[in-house]
């Protein structure tokens, strides 16, 4: 597995208080399609593959997922963004009803991308912290989402 991955990978981003004017004008039109995947990583200047392949990996593309974790969280819509994140979320708006919506859970995902992409650099380590900051689960997830991105011929062994 490479280090990195090909993309837009500039460590600046819209910040989480320009989230919620992301996230509401996806909201404020229902007629707009709901794959927001370019739109949404080129607000924060991540790659819409990357994230077209969490997507996948986290609920299969179904905006009306709902995952139970053991440890009590909960994960919801398309992205899966788990409920440890609802409360700085709520700052700006976005509920967990929200996150069922699937413009706005893709809108949150490039925005936790950017925030791990911030940390970690452009790597196979940020796109596994999306998942887990923990090395092995990180580490398990970025294996999955590189596999996810060859089988679709998005980049080369």
């Amino acid at each position: 597995m490479r280090a990195q991955w090909s993309g837009r990978g500039r460590r600046a981003g819209a910040g989480p208080q320009r989230i919620l004017f992301a996230a509401a004008l996806a909201c404020a039109a229902p007629f707009a399609r709901a794959d927001c995947f370019e739109e949404a990583a080129g607000y924060q200047h991540v790659n819409p593959w990357v994230l077209r392949a969490i997507a996948w990996q986290e609920s299969r593309g179904r905006a009306d997922a709902i995952h139970r974790n053991n440890n009590g969280t909960v994960d919801y819509g398309k992205m899966q963004i788990n409920s440890i994140h609802l409360r700085r979320l709520s700052g700006y708006g976005i509920s967990k009803d929200a996150l069922m919506q699937p413009c706005v859970s893709v809108y949150v995902a490039a925005w936790r991308l950017r925030e791990m992409t911030n940390k970690y650099g452009n790597t196979w380590a940020a796109v596994g912290a999306y998942h887990s900051e923990t090395p092995g689960e990180r580490d398990k997830y970025a294996h999955a989402i590189h596999s996810i991105l060859l089988r679709r011929g998005v980049i080369d062994e």
